[in-house]
Formats: structure tokens, C-alpha cells, sequence
């Protein structure tokens, strides 16, 4: 317990440190393993058991939100196939022509070993991109939708390599999992009737470990796949975001154990630092081609360069391709220690640049030359709020419930605005005004300009950050109405105030006047349109009472 006990410490203290310097507590973690390997402290097995758990959790979250339709638009599979050609391709050139000028660990390798660790270095980290997304609430946003469908391509793409490589086929068994269909159907039935507890928590945790880590695994299937897919067929289901929610923190700190445990893969020298750098060089060519296809598929600049910097890192898997070359004798072990620091870095080069915020992003945009409205992506056409008086961002429960109130008790014309496509469809199937649109994206704010009837904005996004940036994106665009915002802590209330928000609402103590007004005035104490908490992570829902 010594041993754990000085982990925990080191892990702790440099992910405060990070967060003091401002930076994600993950590269304190990061920086954690490489301490604990420099200090050559006793090994704890039990870490990656726990890596392997949190990101296990992490896929079958993925699956619980994820649209198996976005699988199959063409600025996700498309783009996924071109960008793997142009990386294996540009990666291979770029080594082969380091290896002629003398780079020593490239020189001699022959063109078959250049071109796996380019594959290498082609995929993305789903583990970090969907953090990244989580802890700015833009996981259902266009590029957060896009980035995650190109992450799970990808996985599929990892499924096929792995196996191709095993030199074993899957089970011939693995053809009864199209059996988990009509299976999870019954699962549904379960879960509804295990309340909002514990065993709703604990259901996510054997749906993820049973029949998805351990039944895809027996079969010769990748067990992280097996979570996704199961994640995916529980994602009708009502609860689907409540589940989402009550593992976020646990699966959050068995990441930790993932962050550390790359640290740990191989103490670096300066040699080795050396090479790390140079693959860095290609994270800009990689987030550059991104931009490029996503720009040809049609989708704004903006969006371009939010999914393109997002995917800018390095991923875990690069480590088991390189691991399977070692293996079969094509690389150095060496290689492992050099893919490992190079991961590291990406991820801390990645945090640093998505760290600056969309700010950065819309200044960048603003230099490259203007696209035709008529001519992009339908979802990327801006929306117009015409002669609305409030405009709600985020249209969850809180947003909702505000919606409805300023329109049917006060008598505003408001428009309810929400970056999530099919909410969107069904609140207008309903006969509520809403649009499709992005608060965090600047030219929405200027495109809501245009609408001089718009005096109030109130901003009922879940994620404290999404409103933060939102506020900015406001400011910037010179909006000069009145601004009330949610937030569900007290210092998220004191930050809000303090940056000239006119109303800060924390949505707790809101729901318990609300109570409190219908007890002291005799009206029905049972279900009211209250901000409550409970829908979906990425628009306006809110966690709450």
C-alpha cells in the first residue's frame, strides 16, 4: 500500500500543478508516470487493469451516445479512408527521406517497417479526444459528432489490423453476436425497472465488462470494441444519458490510471526525446490534411479547424501497432519507448493548442477566404432567429422549462436554439420555435445580430465551459442586450456575475424556491416544469434535483 500511496501522491500533486499552470490536469498525469519511472519505484500490475477499465468505460459511454447514422455520412468515412492514405503515404515519404540525412534510429529500415509506423501514426486518440469534447459539453456538437465517427472508424480500422496480423481468425461463435440485437431488447426491459440508483450504475458496469469486454474478447474480438457496440444497442433506451452521467466520474478516475500508465512505458534519454520531437513535426501536417477534407466535404472553416485540432495527437493504439512490429521482429523494441514519449507530447501539444479556446479557432478562420453560404454543409447554414425578443441556448429540461415560461407566462417571442440536430427536429415536431445553432461559434452570434429584436440571451447549457465560452463568443461579437446564465455551483455563480452576466441562476437552489413557492402557495407539490436535471451532457440538460 506504500507504494500506491506515493503513486496517488505524485499523481495528484503534478495534476494540481498543471492545473495551476492552466493546463488539463492530464498532463500532470502524463508527466506522473514519467516521474514515478524516473524514481524507479516497484511496479503496480493492478495499474493497467485499471487503464483498461476506464477506457472500456469510456467506448461504452461513446456507444450510449452515439448516432450509428454518423457512421455513414461521407465527411466521416471519407474522410477517415482519404486522411489514413495521405498520412501512411506522407508519413512513409517524410521517414524514408530522415533516414537518407542520417536520422540513426530510421537508417536502414527497410520501406515495409517505414510505412508500419506511419500506420502508426495515422490514428487519433479516442481516449483524449472525447475528453477534450466532454470538458467542453461539445460531444454533440457538428465537429464533436464528426470528430467521435472518425474515432470509431478508426477502431474498426484497428478491429481489421489486429486481426489481420494475430494470423488467427475470430471464433467461428463471433457470427452469433448478431444475436446481442434482439438480446439487448430484453436488457431494456431490465434496466427500466432498476430505478435511478446504484443498480442503474452497476447495470452500465456488467453491460460494459460482461457482454461487451468479455464476450468480444472470448470470441477473438477487441473487448473495447465489444463495449461500443453494446453501448450502441443500449442507446435508445430513455435512461441512455442518465447511465452516461452516473459513470462519468467513475470512469473519469480510472482514467487517470491510463494517463499515468503511459508515463510508464519507458523512461526517455535525450536521443530518444530527440526522435519524439520529430514526430511532433507531423502533427501539424495531420490536423492540416484534416482541415483540407473537411473543408471538401463542405463544412465551414471553423468547423474544419475545431475537428481537425481536435484530432491533432497521437494515439494508444500507435503503441500496440508498434508493439506488433516488435513482435514480429520488424522494429526495435527501442521503438516502443519512442512511440510512447511521442504520444505523451502529442497529448500535451494537443491540450495546449484546444486549450486556447474558440477564440483562437475564429480569428484563424477569419483570415482564410469566405465560403458560400448556399453552397455548404446544410447543418452549417446559419440559423435566423427573426423577430424573437429572448433567444434560450440550449433547449435540455432548464432551457425548456425557460422557454415555455418566458412564452407562455410572460408573453416574449422566443427562439430556443440547440446544436443537437434531432432535439431540434423533435421540439419543432412539437410546434416550438427552435434552430439548429452553435453558442460557441462566433458567427452565430453575428448572424443573431442581424435580428436587432433580440434583447435577452440566456445561456442554459449543463457544461460551465460551454457558457464561459458562449459569453466570449457574445462579447465578441458586440451583442449589447441583456445576458442571464445557469450554472449548478456558487463559484460558478461568482464567476458568471463577476463577468458582467446581468443574471446568474444556480439551478439547485432555484429548483428548491420553485418548491418552496408552491407549498407556501397551496398549488400541486408533485411535477413541475422546474429546472431539473437530468438530460443529455451536450445541450442545456442540466444535472440537478
Amino acid at each position: 500500500m506504500t507504494v500506491v500511496a506515493l503513486y496517488l501522491v505524485i499523481t495528484f500533486g503534478l495534476g494540481g500543478l498543471a492545473m495551476a499552470a492552466r493546463l488539463p490536469p492530464l498532463v500532470g498525469f502524463l508527466g506522473a508516470g514519467f516521474v514515478i519511472n524516473a524514481f524507479d519505484l516497484q511496479e503496480v500490475p493492478e495499474l493497467d487493469t485499471v487503464a483498461d477499465l476506464g477506457v472500456t468505460l469510456l467506448l461504452f459511454a461513446i456507444g450510449l451516445k452515439l448516432d450509428i447514422r454518423i457512421l455513414l455520412r461521407r465527411e466521416v468515412w471519407l474522410t477517415t479512408s482519404a486522411h489514413m492514405v495521405i498520412s501512411v503515404v506522407f508519413g512513409a515519404v517524410a521517414m524514408w527521406v530522415l533516414a537518407l540525412v542520417g536520422v540513426s534510429m530510421l537508417a536502414g529500415q527497410s520501406l515495409e517497417t517505414i510505412a508500419l509506423l506511419a500506420f502508426a501514426l495515422s490514428f487519433s486518440s479516442t481516449v483524449f479526444v472525447v475528453k477534450v469534447l466532454e470538458e467542453r459539453g461539445e460531444s454533440h456538437s457538428l465537429y464533436g459528432r464528426v470528430a467521435i465517427g472518425i474515432l470509431v472508424m478508426q477502431d474498426i480500422v484497428a478491429v481489421v489490423f489486429l486481426t489481420a496480423t494475430s494470423g488467427k481468425l475470430p471464433s467461428p461463435w463471433a457470427l452469433a453476436l448478431v444475436g446481442l440485437w434482439p438480446l439487448t431488447r430484453v436488457l431494456r426491459r431490465i434496466w427500466s425497472g432498476l430505478g435511478h440508483g446504484e443498480m442503474q450504475s452497476l447495470f452500465g458496469i456488467v453491460m460494459a465488462f460482461v457482454p461487451g469486454y468479455a464476450l468480444f474478447s472470448a470470441l477473438g474480438l477487441k473487448g473495447d470494441l465489444g463495449a461500443l457496440v453494446i453501448g450502441v444497442l443500449l442507446a435508445s433506451h430513455p435512461a441512455a444519458s442518465e447511465l452516461s452521467r452516473s459513470l462519468f466520474h467513475i470512469k473519469e478516475l480510472l482514467l487517470v490510471g491510463f494517463f499515468v500508465s503511459i508515463g510508464l512505458t519507458g523512461l526517455p534519454d535525450l536521443p530518444t526525446i530527440g526522435v519524439a520531437l520529430l514526430m511532433l513535426l507531423f502533427l501539424p501536417v495531420k490536423a492540416g490534411a484534416y482541415f483540407g477534407l473537411f473543408t471538401l466535404m463542405k463544412l465551414r472553416h471553423r468547423t474544419a479547424l475545431l475537428a481537425g485540432l481536435s484530432l491533432m495527437n497521437y494515439s494508444e493504439f500507435g503503441l500496440i501497432v508498434v508493439s506488433v512490429g516488435v513482435t514480429s521482429g520488424l522494429l526495435a523494441p527501442a521503438w516502443l519507448v519512442e512511440m510512447s514519449i511521442a504520444v505523451a507530447l502529442s497529448f500535451v501539444v494537443s491540450a495546449l493548442v484546444n486549450g486556447r479556446g474558440h477564440l483562437m479557432v475564429e480569428k484563424m478562420a477569419a483570415r482564410l477566404p469566405a465560403q458560400d453560404e448556399e453552397a455548404l454543409h446544410p447543418e452549417e447554414r446559419p440559423g435566423d432567429a427573426g423577430d424573437a425578443d429572448v433567444v434560450v441556448i440550449g433547449m435540455g429540461r432548464v432551457g425548456l422549462a425557460a422557454y415555455r415560461r418566458l412564452t407562455d407566462h410572460y408573453g416574449y417571442r422566443v427562439v430556443g436554439v440547440d446544436y443537437d440536430g434531432p432535439r431540434v427536429e423533435r421540439l419543432v415536431e412539437e410546434g416550438l420555435r427552435a434552430i439548429e445553432g452553435d453558442a460557441t461559434d462566433l458567427d452565430f452570434w453575428h448572424q443573431l445580430r442581424r435580428s436587432e429584436s433580440v434583447a435577452i440571451a440566456v445561456l442554459a447549457m449543463p457544461r460551465h465551459g460551454a457558457n464561459v465560452t458562449a459569453l466570449a463568443c457574445l462579447r465578441e461579437s458586440g451583442f449589447s442586450g441583456r445576458v442571464a446564465a445557469v450554472a449548478r455551483y456558487d463559484d460558478e455563480v461568482k464567476w458568471a456575475t463577476d463577468h458582467g452576466v446581468d443574471i446568474a441562476f444556480n439551478v439547485y437552489a432555484g429548483a428548491g424556491l420553485e418548491l418552496a413557492d408552491q407549498v407556501a402557495g397551496g398549488g400541486p407539490v408533485g411535477y413541475t416544469e422546474t429546472p431539473s436535471a437530468t438530460g443529455s451532457d451536450a445541450s442545456g440538460d442540466s444535472e440537478g434535483t
